[in-house]
């Protein structure tokens, strides 16, 4: 199978890239300022917001499949045009689509979103993905759209901001709950819906549901950092407006998927 990355430099993308050629895939990663830097990629520069260098490409590499992960915060252009010049690209080569979205584009509430939830943004990135969404479905009915939460691993901004909070240097709110769940849980269920006829939205994200600064001391514990230090604080209390309790019910992956997305407890065991 040939599969292309599109966001293969980031975070996630790079992890698909990275399982994809371990599962035996033909890999081709698009980046535009990072580096991909996984053995076996075949590293295409892109970018996403120009639609004519996305279908140029997509027509060159021809690929079975596309999964779309590219996103820049605050950027409308790369979150939400860049997801649909890619879906028009993937439609006119028959290409297979998984597009990954976010549980940003939820406000938060007392009860778990289903899959099925429409986008209820309370800020502008949030309202980016769910453009995206719509964008992708208006075009490919067929695509799989995953959302998924905050996603962790060795080299995650959330383990970051998580290390810079016991530090001092920034704030984690504990009065926004996610369910945060592992790249390569993640990766591996993206791969799963690329060979799967599954269309239309899934949420793909741990089991546990915990505030950030439940995260930051899951963090503190893992590493033997000083927990004392952590700052935290409440969305309320800072003015800030962010979707604040936002769960994704992931039953129905679970059932469709042979992955185990691990809850965040298990990931951050001694």
């Amino acid at each position: 199978m040939r599969v292309l990355v599109v966001g293969g430099s980031g975070f996630l993308g790079r992890a698909v890239c990275s399982r994809a050629v371990g599962a035996g895939s033909s890999v081709v990663g698009t980046f535009h300022s990072g580096d991909i830097a996984v053995p076996g990629v075949d590293a295409r520069r892109l970018d996403v917001t120009d639609r004519a260098a996305v279908r140029a490409l997509v027509a060159q590499v021809r690929p079975d499949a596309v999964v779309g992960t590219p996103y820049r915060y605050g950027d409308w252009a790369v979150t939400a045009d860049g997801a649909a010049n890619v879906a028009v690209a993937a439609a006119e080569t028959g290409a297979r689509l998984v597009h990954v979205s976010s549980d940003a584009l939820h406000a938060g509430r007392p009860t778990p979103y289903t899959d099925d939830d429409p986008p209820t943004p309370v800020h502008a990135y949030g309202a980016a993905k769910a453009a995206a969404e719509t964008a992708v479905r208006a075009i490919d009915p067929g695509a799989a759209m995953v959302r998924t939460s905050l996603i962790l691993g060795e080299g995650s901004k959330q383990i970051q901001l998580c290390r810079d909070a016991l530090a001092g240097r920034a704030v984690l709110f504990s009065d926004e709950l996610r369910c945060p769940v592992d790249v390569t849980d993640l990766a591996d269920a993206v791969l799963e819906l690329v060979v799967s006829s599954y269309a239309g939205l899934l949420n793909v994200a741990g089991p546990d549901a915990v505030s950030r600064a439940e995260l930051g001391l899951l963090v503190a514990e893992r590493d033997g950092l000083d927990a004392a230090g952590l700052k935290t604080a409440t969305s309320a209390a800072t003015g800030v407006v962010r979707p604040l309790d936002v769960r994704l019910d992931s039953s129905r992956a679970a059932g469709l998927l042979r992955t185990r997305l691990r809850g965040v407890r298990e990931l951050l065991a001694h």
